[in-house]
């Protein structure tokens, strides 16, 4: 009988997992265990990107540069910051106002 090639993955506790089923009869078997050696045009996560890359110049939907994504994220920065503020003052406005009532209280006879 033939040999028989299969993906697998080596785990961090150093078992392997195969991808999928032998295609071999019950029995004894040789295994040789060699490394992959790692590629984007391969790895499926950089497929599904250039799939979405494509998807979108098909339907004409513009590329953003660098240095639009990174004025993008500077701006949603300076916003949550913005934000984070806005929310300091409003707690340090109502611990005020619990300090006033609590201090009216106590001057009350």
């Amino acid at each position: 009988m033939a040999a028989v090639a299969i993906k697998g993955m080596v785990r961090a506790d150093g078992t392997l997992e195969l991808e999928g089923k032998v295609p071999l009869p019950p029995g004894a078997v040789s295994v040789t265990v060699e490394p992959v050696p790692y590629s984007q045009e391969t790895d499926p996560f950089f497929q599904m990107l250039r799939g979405i890359w494509a998807e979108r110049e098909k339907a004409g939907l513009p590329t953003r540069t660098r240095e639009e994504v990174d004025a993008e994220i500077r701006e949603f920065r300076d916003e949550a910051d913005e934000r984070i503020e806005e929310l300091g003052r409003i707690q340090d406005e109502g611990r005020r106002r619990r300090e006033d009532a609590r201090n009216q209280e106590d001057e009350t006879p």
